[in-house]
């Protein structure tokens, strides 16, 4: 028996903006995947990467701000790619409570692999760049102000 006429329209699972959010995000590492797997990344290693490729020598402090990860998600990612020979940890000569993370020979190469991966994903969305920038914006704002409630 159906409770449709019952049920509030805040609780109509087609009235959810999450669901289609949280969809896109899962679809979006999907599509990721098959330009990761040939070098041996996962996407949140990926974006670790592209971080420090920007940023040589962040403390782990200041990646986690960045990509929103406690160190509980962190600490294990950053393990796997030190493992993998891309990184290394080091604890800064000024303060010792602070791990600076710097890459290896081969983590800076392995940007040169990965530089057509971000036009190759866009393709793949067919969206343009202007709207994915649009929806960037968006997804920043409500980043923000969730963060903030």
């Amino acid at each position: 028996m159906s409770h449709d006429s019952e049920l509030p329209p805040a609780l109509r699972f087609d009235n959810q903006f999450c669901f289609p959010l949280y969809s896109a995000a899962n679809a979006v590492v999907r599509a990721y995947r098959p330009y990761l797997d040939p070098l041996d990344l996962t996407y949140l290693q990926y974006i670790v990467m592209m971080v420090l490729w920007e940023k040589d020598g962040i403390s782990v402090g200041e990646l986690g701000d960045k990509l929103h990860l406690d160190s509980g998600t962190l600490t294990p990612l950053l393990k796997r790619l030190e493992a993998k020979g891309l990184l290394q940890r080091h604890v800064s000569a000024r303060d010792e409570r602070v791990k600076l993370l710097h890459l290896t020979k081969e983590g800076k190469a392995l940007s040169q692999q990965a530089k057509d991966i971000p036009l190759q994903v866009l393709c793949d969305t067919g969206a343009g760049a202007e709207q994915l920038n649009q929806l960037k914006q968006q997804c920043e704002v409500l980043l923000q102000r969730l963060e903030k409630a």
